[in-house]
């Protein structure tokens, strides 16, 4: 049987998949969304206790996932920011992805400060910045990482449990605090249009589909991502079905699930099969004795994202990221669900 580990267990696992390191100068936040200084004193309540924010703030601090690019679609620029790189690929360079630094562009004004998270929280840069709040909806905050964080300014932690905030969640938290509640909601109604006018007839009802991580070199085992992880609750998005091993999982609270070869019939149910990887992954898997019984494997349909490259991080969908990889992506898997008989 696969392991199920607890979500509080992984957080560090999570956070060294969803973050990584860099510098760069300080700057105040820019506001070009209409925030309303009416809101506050603002409280939100989350997982770690309550937040209030006793008024409009005007330098915004972001960490860990996506949570910065909710500011940015709202139209304000954070003063500081964790550095968008997934170091564990070891494939990129630390700094900011490119549907983050279009809108920074877009936006103008000075460059956030991009914190350095190679060994976690950067708590003195984050400080350095003086914020009035700290945007962490995404995220595996621990308590003393929160409680120390809340010494510098108020925080917005995650709901429920860490890293299993849905994109919808990690706006709306966010934008509540920025006093821009309404903005927020237009905002997630919006991208809720883009992605069903891009899977319209891309054939998704009725299949089932998970994201995995699968490497080509070592097949002994494989991960999947829960329905839990944005990863797998994206593709429900689109209009798949989860396979009920996810469901199963992220209802006892675990992100993911390791597979040994030898379990790979528990994995029959699932018509599509996303994954990190590249192109050298589907013969692997065909030619392997094992993962090859699986339907997916036999109807070659399944989709590599690549491996610490853009691509393979927007599909960890955030309120900028979702734009930028849809029509690409729904492609991608259309042609695959195309393959299910």
């Amino acid at each position: 049987m696969p392991r199920i580990r607890t979500a509080a267990a992984l957080t560090a696992a999570a956070a060294l998949l969803l973050t990584g390191c860099a510098s760069s100068g300080s700057a105040p936040s820019s506001t070009d969304g209409a925030a309303d200084s009416d809101a506050f004193p603002v409280t939100i309540t989350h997982a770690l206790g309550e937040t209030t924010i006793p008024a409009q703030p005007e330098r915004v601090a972001t960490i860990s996932w996506g949570n910065q690019d909710v500011a940015l679609a709202l139209g304000v620029v954070p003063v500081g920011m964790d550095a968008q790189v997934w170091s564990w690929t070891g494939n990129a360079d630390p700094g900011v992805y490119e549907w983050t630094s279009d809108k920074l562009a877009e936006l103008g004004g000075d460059e956030p400060t991009l914190f350095d998270v190679t060994d976690g929280i950067d708590f003195e840069a984050i400080a350095d910045t003086t914020p009035d709040v700290i945007l962490a909806a995404q995220s595996g905050l621990t308590e003393e990482e929160y409680g120390t964080l809340s010494d510098i300014a108020p925080v917005v932690a995650y709901p429920d449990i860490p890293w299993f905030t849905p994109w919808r969640t990690q706006i709306t938290m966010n934008a509540e605090a920025l006093g821009m509640k309404t903005e927020g909601e237009a905002l997630v109604a919006d991208l809720d249009a883009q992605i069903a006018d891009a899977t319209d007839g891309a054939g998704f009802d009725g299949k089932t589909a998970a994201f995995f991580y699968m490497s080509s070199s070592d097949l002994s085992s494989v991960s999947l991502y829960t329905g839990g992880d944005s990863r797998t609750a994206f593709l429900t998005d689109l209009g798949f079905t989860e396979p009920k091993v996810a469901a199963d999982a992220a209802a006892k609270g675990s992100f993911y699930l390791d597979f040994s070869a030898e379990n790979a019939d528990q994995l029959k149910d699932v018509d599509v099969i996303v994954t990190y990887g590249d192109e050298t992954l589907l013969p692997a898997l065909q030619a392997d004795p094992l993962w090859s019984t699986l339907p997916a494997v036999k109807n070659g349909a399944v989709v590599a994202v690549g491996e610490g490259n853009a691509f393979s991080a927007a599909v960890s969908p955030t309120a900028l990221s979702i734009p930028w990889v849809l029509t690409d992506y729904v492609a991608k898997l259309s042609d695959a669900a195309a393959k299910v008989q």
